[in-house]
C-alpha cells in the first residue's frame, strides 16, 4: 500500500491487487462490506455504482481499460462532540477495475482506530 498527496493536498492510500483472489469490483466490495458488518463502531451506508453514473453523463469521461467503478461508503462516527467531524464523514473506499487488477484507495481518517483499521482491511487484500 502507497500513501500519496492527491492534488498536493488530500492524503489518501492506495493499493493495487492482481485478480487472483477477487473476480472483479464488486467481490471486493463484498469482501470489505463483510469487514464493516462485523466492526463494533462501523456502519455500512451504501455501495455508489460510480462507473454507471459517469457513463451516464454526457461528458463523462472513463477509460476504455476501466471496467467498473465503485464508491463503498461507511462511517465510523461514535463521537459528534464537535461539528467539524461531520465535514470528514462518512468514510469511503473507492474500487476501480480494470482488466488485469484492482486498485483500491481511501482518504486518510482523523482519526488513529479508523485509519487503522481501514489500512488493515485494505492491506489484508492480496
Amino acid at each position: 500500500m502507497t500513501q500519496e498527496n492527491y492534488q498536493n493536498k488530500f492524503p489518501i492510500f492506495k493499493k493495487t491487487i492482481l485478480k487472483n483472489n477477487f473476480a472483479n469490483a464488486d467481490a471486493v466490495v463484498a469482501h470489505l462490506k463483510a469487514k464493516i458488518d462485523a466492526h463494533p463502531v462501523a456502519t455500512f451506508i451504501s455501495t455508489f455504482d460510480h462507473y454507471a453514473h459517469t457513463k451516464s453523463l454526457p461528458n463523462g469521461n472513463v477509460p476504455e481499460d476501466v471496467l467498473d467503478t465503485k464508491n463503498l461508503i461507511f462511517c465510523f462516527g461514535a463521537d459528534l462532540s464537535i461539528v467539524e467531524m461531520l465535514a470528514v464523514r462518512p468514510r469511503s473506499f473507492g474500487i476501480m477495475e480494470y482488466p488485469d487488477k484492482i486498485i483500491i484507495t481511501f482518504l486518510e481518517a482523523p482519526a488513529p482506530m479508523p485509519q487503522q483499521t481501514m489500512s488493515t482491511w485494505i492491506g489484508e487484500l492480496e
